[in-house]
């Protein structure tokens, strides 16, 4: 049966939702006429035969179903208003559709595998909202001529160019992830405004940019840094241990053929994993290097498969070259050819145990009963697998060898200059862009803006003679990585980093693999300057130790060495970077932003004189540095154990309300704590470890808590506290607070193109496997009034193995469908 909703003038309101049809029912055809509005979403419709007679329907919800074509049938709706076609499996629009519908103002056709648009979409002349995203299009002319658009949303598909009419008078509009050339992606992502202006700058000058940016990746001492520096220079260049890569080194680098190379050599240690995340970046071309005379078969999964599997979670199309060094250090010719082989066939077999893995789990979801619940993860399946990580053979060199040296350049060259691997590597763009980026150049170079490239806005508009355009030009520099300016974070958009190396520099001050060390070396007359004695260093060194807390001095004893080393001599400017005691620095706004770091209030004791705080009066403070942080920021990636969480959260119970998010192909490296650190910022009270982190709210407690492991599910596990809910209140606010923790999550993975999750309520009973899997959770956290989290299930709900529990204990009761 339907919900049939009799609304006024004998208007009905129908509610086939979720009712498995494969058909269009009798009972809804035969009211004809009268039916306003239809809701036919997560059926198993493939076609809509008769749809025709609902001739006065305005809304039209089709989301869901199997259709492969627009049906034809739908030019006869002459009144539909709003009109959702989102995931089917439509390939194709008729002609002769859409002239009909004069009236519509609402298309929602995304998450399809459409590669065309038809002639005639721009007749449908009252069209303000349009969605065509996760489609194949390969162009977008037709729809120039909809004047009254105003939304337009064209994410995922295999767009190059967009057409400058298309712009005139849209308000809302979104087009990342597309190999675009004009305008570039890093144009795109500063909205339309910055689309705009470029295609106003255009029509004075262009010129067309063939710039690559290149990741150097691998482990540390795998020769990444004499690579890069030797191809930059067209011969060897040998790279000593001392003078190896911390944080990121860039150079810029011009070829024979014009194309202009942005090397990043990304330093291998593990402490510096957690800032690569920021950098790298889709449209760029990874080159893996991997040390050929210190590698095993054992040891593929941390020297290649690491590495393999992080870029693909972050750019999950890029483009990745293998490379084989220190070949010098090999025995022989064999050796180099077995190893050379081995990670090539170690390689393929993991990309086709991912691709084999992601095909199984959409084949489980497909055969469920009702499969149009799990549409969502479905489709986010089917993404991922159009996806095609591109891995090239690998290529060993000796880097003292300058025949090597050339070999390897010529090969970056043919795969650069491929269209069909790099379609977007040829851009067209306004030849101001070229002139400030010049400019920027000619500054560094007489001295005008200083080597370290630090500059204040304000500056930099001086030096380059404002003009109107300028900002955006700079924040397209900033998105092609060429310079760095936060221009959206408040305490940031004031200084802009000319020479992006310097401030990855500062990053390295304090994010280091030998901090310790470096914190022992500090000079007793940097101490003195900050008040600090020996007895202070050695309490920085245990907490950091110990607590994963670095103190706000030591970090501006770090920064404050680093800027020296490098020139830095403006107090004024030292100051703005590494802070005061009563402010902080912007470097560690910049690491907060990243999600790198947490302030952290250092605990101290009561004051009994303090004022007696009264209702409904203003409460002042004895001092007023009890509202300044007494000066510490947590590190959660150096944390070592989860002492301090167990010891507060006890031992787990099978009652517990229990939550696990599963990740595929595996959670991201860093993700828990940088997923951690959003959380603290709403759940202040808290205690972090390595692996869990327990947050409270009253009188309510929840654990979050990570399993990784080599091989097997990795999945975050949130657990409410049974012994902290006696009532179904008391319920329902722990679900409340699991939303807060899952709406974050899910917000973190959209950093992870790569990336899909799925999630289960496993059974309470003892040494029960058996799970209750949630359909399309993103609907709870994210509810949407057209596209319903509609179940309202039983009190009680039985596993498969016969085991019978209270449902708000398993899932949240007014909000989720499951499989059990």
């Amino acid at each position: 049966m339907s919900d049939i909703k009799d609304c006024s003038n004998t208007k009905l309101e129908v509610n086939f939702s979720g009712k498995r049809l494969k058909s269009l029912p009798q009972d809804l055809l035969q009211k004809g006429q009268d039916v306003d509005k239809a809701d036919l979403q997560k059926n198993r419709l493939k076609e809509v035969t008769g749809i025709a007679c609902l001739s006065n329907l305005t809304e039209l919800n089709l989301c869901r179903n199997e259709l492969i074509q627009v049906p034809t049938e739908i030019s006869k709706l002459q009144q539909l208003v709003r009109l959702y076609l989102n995931q089917n499996k439509i390939k194709s629009i008729p002609e002769n559709i859409f002239p009909f519908l004069k009236k519509l103002e609402f298309l929602k056709i995304s998450t399809n595998k459409l590669s065309h648009l038809p002639s005639d979409i721009n007749k449908c002349e009252n069209l303000n909202f349009l969605n065509l995203s996760n489609n194949c299009l390969l162009d977008v002319q037709p729809l120039v001529g909809l004047d009254r658009l105003r939304e337009l949303y064209m994410e995922n598909n295999r767009l190059t160019e967009l057409p400058q009419a298309l712009f005139q008078c849209l308000e809302k509009f979104k087009v990342k992830n597309n190999p675009l050339r004009k305008p570039p992606e890093a144009i795109c992502l500063g909205g339309l405004k910055d689309i705009k202006r470029y295609f106003k700058m255009l029509e004075a000058s262009s010129f067309t940019s063939r710039t690559i940016k290149t990741m150097f990746l691998g482990c540390s001492m795998a020769g990444k840094s004499t690579v890069c520096r030797s191809l930059a220079h067209g011969q060897p260049v040998m790279v000593a241990e001392d003078d190896r890569t911390e944080g990121i080194e860039i150079q810029k680098f011009l070829n024979a053929n014009g194309v202009r190379f942005l090397f990043w050599d990304f330093a291998g240690q593990e402490e510096y994993y957690f800032t690569h995340h920021v950098f790298i970046t889709a449209q760029a071309f990874v080159i893996l290097a991997v040390d050929l005379s210190k590698y095993t078969p054992e040891s593929f999964r941390e020297k290649v498969g690491f590495w393999i599997n992080n870029i693909q979670l972050k750019v999950p199309n890029a483009v990745v070259l293998l490379l084989g060094t220190h070949v010098d250090c090999c025995s022989d010719e064999k050796e180099v050819q077995d190893q050379k082989r081995d990670i090539e066939e170690r390689v393929k077999q993991m990309l086709l145990e991912q691709k084999d893995s992601l095909e199984q789990q959409r084949k489980n979801l497909e055969v469920l009963e009702d499969p149009s619940l799990y549409s969502d993860q479905i489709n986010a399946i089917e993404q991922l697998e159009e996806c095609k990580l591109q891995v090239l053979d690998l290529i060993a060199i000796d880097c003292t060898k300058p025949e090597d040296i050339k070999r390897l350049l010529d090969s970056i060259n043919r795969v650069i200059l491929n269209t069909e691997i790099f379609p977007f590597m040829e851009q067209t763009l306004p030849q101001c862009y070229m002139d400030v980026e010049d400019a920027i150049e000619k500054d560094l170079e007489s001295g005008n803006i200083p080597q370290h490239g630090i500059v204040t806005h304000e500056d930099i508009l001086t030096h380059l003679n404002s003009q109107n355009e300028l900002d955006y030009v700079l924040q397209y520099l900033h998105r092609s990585g060429i310079i760095i300016w936060y221009k959206d974070v408040t305490e940031l958009s004031n200084i802009v980093f000319v020479n992006p190396s310097f401030l990855i520099s500062l990053f390295k001050a304090v994010v280091r693999h030998n901090l310790v060390s470096v914190l022992r070396e500090i000079p007793r007359r940097d101490l003195t300057r900050e008040n600090s004695l020996e007895k202070h260093r050695e309490k920085w060194i245990n907490d950091f130790q110990n607590r994963a807390t670095l103190s706000n001095v030591a970090i501006r004893l770090l920064v404050r060495a680093e800027l020296k080393r490098s020139g830095v001599d403006d107090e004024e400017l030292i100051e703005e970077i590494v802070g005061t005691k009563k402010k902080a620095g912007k470097l560690i706004k910049l690491l907060e932003h990243f999600d790198v770091c947490l302030p952290a209030k250092q605990s101290g004791q009561l004051n009994p004189t303090a004022p007696e705080f009264c209702p409904n009066k203003k409460w002042e403070p004895s001092s007023p540095q009890v509202y300044e942080s007494n000066g510490t920021c947590l590190f959660p990636s150096f944390l070592k154990s989860d002492k301090d969480v167990i010891e507060m959260w006890g031992q787990d119970n099978l009652e517990d309300i229990t939550v696990q998010v599963y990740f595929l192909p595996e959670i991201p490296h860093g993700f828990f704590h940088r997923l951690v650190i959003r959380i603290c910022s709403i759940y202040s009270i808290n205690w972090i470890g390595k692996h869990q982190c327990l947050f409270t709210c009253g009188n309510r407690r929840l654990l979050i808590r990570e399993w990784r492991a080599d091989t097997g599910d990795q999945f975050i596990e949130i657990r409410g506290k049974n012994s902290d809910m006696n009532t179904s209140a008391d319920i329902q606010n722990a679900w409340d607070m699991i939303k807060v923790m899952m709406k974050r999550l899910y917000e973190l993975t959209q950093q992870w193109r790569g990336l899909c999750q799925y999630v289960h309520s496993p059974c309470k009973h003892m040494d029960c496997r058996a799970y209750f899997e949630w359909s399309d959770w993103q609907e709870w956290i994210y509810p949407n009034t057209c596209e319903k989290f509609n179940m309202a299930p039983e009190d009680k709900i039985t596993c498969s193995k016969g085991h019978t529990r209270r449902t708000e204990l398993l899932f949240p009761v007014s909000g989720a469908r499951l499989k059990i």
